[in-house]
């Protein structure tokens, strides 16, 4: 049977998530998103990568782990130096990833891997990011959470918790997200008994690619144009009866509410005051809701998670070049499961083709 893209082929079974579309869900491990919200990206790591949620001890240690994980060796920092100012830094992180690569990272992977290729990335994003704009490399401070600590190794000052609440939210709702393009080819890559660092420069490969993790800039434009709640309704309603897309509203798979952008919005509500940004998001997204509802009626469009990524990182001033990457260091987590559950029951990926060209009389 053909199925173009492996559209609706059905290619491992896991535990480690479930999406259904039609129903707006998604469970890590058995738990609802909404449940799951609240914890900590060292807690919900924790949980992805051993399957039950960690005591207060697992916690920290997790933590600690990371923490001590996160240094980079005196051969990263100097591929970071030699790399062209001008490359992209999916391509850095794929680049320094790749070159990690040692008799360490053997098959089979193992989650002491994980965490240190985890803790890592924000490391690398932080350092080329500073290194580019020609200001000192904060190094990490092992007081602070993995997504405080990422924060300040970027701008040098410890975060607001309205900001650190709603990027760690962010970072959580989005470790995981089932049999997408990267977690495939990361399995694919792992199928072959590779090893876990190759595994993950092809799922940075995969991640790199406009149609998969495209950083929402469309969003920070209309959020940029928009400015004052009060321009909202004027500006999304104009833009509306021109038959103009409105950014950051509607998905490929969920055909009701993301439930990402749900909890993402719990999480703002909570935090509601704590950055004008964020507030802005909040009131934006209420009043589009509405005037979809009045013009196009019967569409079910609803905010999916990149409006309120793009709110979050329009409220740290984070460049669009640096969404992908701050994805990705999400996403690593995720990516690491599938890798690790592959390992446990591995058979090489090997669909057949179905060829179409000619044959000689």
């Amino acid at each position: 049977m053909f199925s173009e893209g492996l559209k609706g082929i059905v290619a491992a079974q896991t535990s480690i998530s479930h999406i259904d579309g039609n129903e707006g869900v998604l469970i890590y491990r058995g738990y609802e998103i909404g449940e799951f919200s609240h914890l900590s990206f060292e807690e919900a790591a924790f949980l992805l990568w051993y399957g039950d949620l960690p005591t207060k001890e697992d916690a920290v240690e997790i933590k600690k782990k990371l923490s001590t994980y996160r240094t980079l060796t005196p051969a990263m920092k100097e591929i970071l130096h030699s790399l062209p100012e001008k490359m992209d830094m999916m391509s850095v992180l794929r680049t320094v990833i790749s070159s990690i690569g040692g008799s360490e990272y053997n098959w089979k992977p193992t989650i002491e891997q994980s965490l240190r290729l985890t803790a890592v990335i924000p490391t690398i994003i932080a350092h080329r990011f500073n290194m580019l704009m020609g200001r000192p490399l904060f190094e990490g401070d092992s007081e602070l959470s993995h997504v405080e600590n990422y924060l300040f190794m970027l701008t040098g000052k410890r975060p607001s918790k309205a900001v650190a609440d709603a990027l760690e939210t962010y970072m959580v709702l989005t470790m995981e997200h089932g049999m997408n393009a990267s977690a495939f080819s990361a399995r694919v890559t792992a199928s072959t008994e590779s090893d876990l660092v190759s595994a993950i420069t092809s799922a940075i490969g995969t991640m790199k690619g406009p149609l998969h993790g495209g950083a929402p800039s469309g969003v920070i434009d209309l959020l940029n144009e928009i400015g004052v709640s009060g321009r909202a309704e004027t500006i999304i309603r104009e833009k509306l009866l021109k038959g103009e897309k409105l950014m950051g509203f509607g998905h490929r798979v969920y055909k009701t509410h993301d439930p990402r952008a749900l909890a993402l919005r719990t999480k703002l509500l909570e935090n509601k005051g704590g950055d004008s940004s964020l507030d802005l998001a909040l009131f934006v997204e209420k009043k589009a809701i509405e005037l979809l509802a009045e013009l196009k009626p019967g569409r079910s469009l609803y905010t999916n998670v990149e409006f309120y990524a793009a709110a979050i990182m329009k409220s740290i001033n984070l460049p669009t070049d640096l969404f992908t990457p701050t994805f990705t260091a999400a996403r690593i987590v995720g990516w690491t499961a599938h890798v690790l559950e592959q390992a446990e029951n591995n058979t090489i990926f090997r669909p057949q083709s179905e060829y179409i060209g000619k044959r000689n009389a």
